[in-house]
């Protein structure tokens, strides 16, 4: 399938499964697959003011300036590849990144999940930052600062939910489908 320069976002709390999904449907659009929090964590390790800063930051489950964050993702969509769509997850986080800088989204996909079962399936991945305060922290603020721009997104007239509690396959299936509608 040809991307036509498709500007996906898929939007969820942790463990909703957007990597899973992004990477699968990057993959099937043949797009660069851009995932805020893999930038963010590997600025991280660099020993630089602002990787000093994001570690701390990430450490505690707290979220990394507004400012950062867009000059980061708006480098790397100007980077080669692109130019022809891409598929991204974990930006914008709260209405403010998006007056910041709009990658301009042709479509977003919003998997929808229990939090229990997120919290569930997070304590399972075993990663550094995934410890329950923290998940509990990152739900918190996701509900709060997040949610809202799925209303944005929904009043943009772009917006699909999907039950993120399906199978893998299930899923992928139903934005694939909803790409071609």
């Amino acid at each position: 399938m040809n991307s036509n320069k498709s500007k996906i976002l898929l939007i969820g709390s942790q463990g909703s499964g957007k990597s899973t999904q992004s990477k699968l449907l990057s993959k099937y659009l043949s797009v660069p697959f851009i995932e805020t929090g893999t930038i963010l964590r590997n600025l991280s390790e660099e020993e630089t003011a602002s990787g000093i800063e994001i570690k701390e930051r990430l450490s505690k489950g707290e979220m990394v300036s507004d400012d950062i964050v867009a000059e980061l993702v708006e480098k790397r969509l100007k980077e080669k590849g692109c130019e022809n769509g891409f598929v991204m997850n974990g930006y914008p986080r709260n209405l403010n990144q998006i007056k910041l800088f709009d990658p301009g989204f042709t479509r977003v996909f919003y998997l929808k999940i229990d939090d229990n079962l997120i919290l569930d399936r997070l304590l399972k991945r075993g990663r550094e930052d995934d410890t329950q305060v923290i998940i509990e922290k990152r739900l918190s603020d996701y509900h709060s600062l997040t949610e809202p721009i799925l209303d944005y997104y929904k009043n943009s007239g772009i917006l699909e939910t999907v039950n993120g509690e399906e199978s893998v396959d299930s899923i992928q299936s139903k934005i694939r489908s909803r790409l071609n509608d």
